[in-house]
């Protein structure tokens, strides 16, 4: 093998193990790599932080038709989960007491309509997505989890609310880089 061959696959080979390396240590220290459209792309630290309004949730989905039929159009990744889902990131937007409606138009909160929250038919591919309805007002339990940002990602418009005991982690913005 020629000598310029042999120092590319031995610099691939390093990067690859620094970059596994790497990860596995991002892990250990409570840091998450976001890479979906869904929030701000970056990293993001566990924090021992309430669960509020406006604060970013980790959760494991619910064992469910709409979360298989999710992981079967690769919406979200297979993980540790329940149903071999993986840990879904999204932004709390409503919680106990507030009233929400889930419709085509979107979702309103407290009677303000939400930006980008309108439910789209179908997927990029054609696919029919879920036309999930609610009138509600939220118990102590109950989560409405969604993206702001992005008027594509499946989100609360599609499976609805999430309850406390499915969220494992509070997280914080470290360093982002989109939206």
């Amino acid at each position: 093998m020629k000598k310029p061959i042999k120092i590319l696959i031995v610099l691939i080979l390093t990067m690859s193990a620094s970059l596994f390396v790497l990860s596995i240590g991002a892990r250990i220290s409570g840091i998450y790599i976001n890479t979906t459209p869904s929030l701000p792309v970056g990293f993001y630290k566990v924090v021992d932080g309430p669960i509020v309004n406006g604060a970013y949730v980790a959760f494991c989905p619910p064992q469910d038709a709409v979360f298989d039929m999710a992981m079967d159009r690769s919406y979200i990744n297979r993980g540790n989960c329940p149903g071999g889902y993986g840990l879904l990131l999204k932004r709390v937007f409503a919680q106990s007491r507030d009233t929400v409606s889930i419709d085509q138009a979107g979702i309103f909160v407290n009677g303000e309509h939400l930006p980008n929250s309108a439910q789209l038919t179908a997927d990029a591919d054609g696919h029919a997505l879920p036309q999930y309805r609610l009138q509600a007002v939220l118990d102590d339990s109950e989560y409405l989890l969604l993206s702001d940002l992005n008027p594509q990602s499946f989100d609360a418009r599609y499976f609805g609310l999430i309850a406390r005991d499915q969220i494992k982690l509070v997280v914080r913005p470290v360093f982002t880089w989109s939206h």
